[in-house]
Parts: structure tokens; C-alpha cells; sequence
């Protein structure tokens, strides 16, 4: 099974792209984790570390990044 990271923070840019994005995705093909940055600060460095540059982003199993309609940027999302 494929899997995917969405990582976001709450914001309505990024509420909403969660939304559209659980509506898309087949869970029978894609284990898809939801993680929301401002509940889960400790996983802001790995988010890094995947390459993601603001929220919210889908970080693919291959290492593809996807920036989805730029809600907040990293710095941003450290506050």
C-alpha cells in the first residue's frame, strides 16, 4: 500500500484542502496520515526534513512534495 503525509495547521486554507483531499484519496490503496503542525509541533522537523516549505503540503512515499494553495510557510507555522 502506497503511502502519503498531509501536514497542515489549522488554518481555513488548510482545513478545507484536508477536506477535498480525504474526499479524493482511495484509503484502500493509500494509507494517507493527517498532520496538523499547530497540535503536533514535534513533527515540524521531519516535515522539514521531507522538503516541505509551507502548509499545506502532501508529502508522497516517493519523496514528491506537494505544495497545495500556499497557506502558511514553515517559519510561519513555528510561530
Amino acid at each position: 500500500m502506497k503511502k502519503a503525509t498531509f501536514y497542515h495547521a489549522g488554518c481555513p486554507v488548510c482545513v478545507n484542502a484536508e477536506q477535498e483531499l480525504l474526499n479524493l484519496v482511495d484509503t484502500s490503496k493509500v494509507n494517507l496520515e493527517v498532520v496538523h503542525l499547530g497540535e503536533h509541533a514535534n513533527r515540524i522537523p521531519g516535515a522539514e526534513d521531507a522538503g516541505v516549505k509551507s502548509v499545506p503540503a502532501l508529502v508522497l512515499d516517493n519523496g514528491s512534495v506537494l505544495h497545495i494553495n500556499h497557506g502558511a510557510t514553515m517559519a510561519q507555522v513555528k510561530g
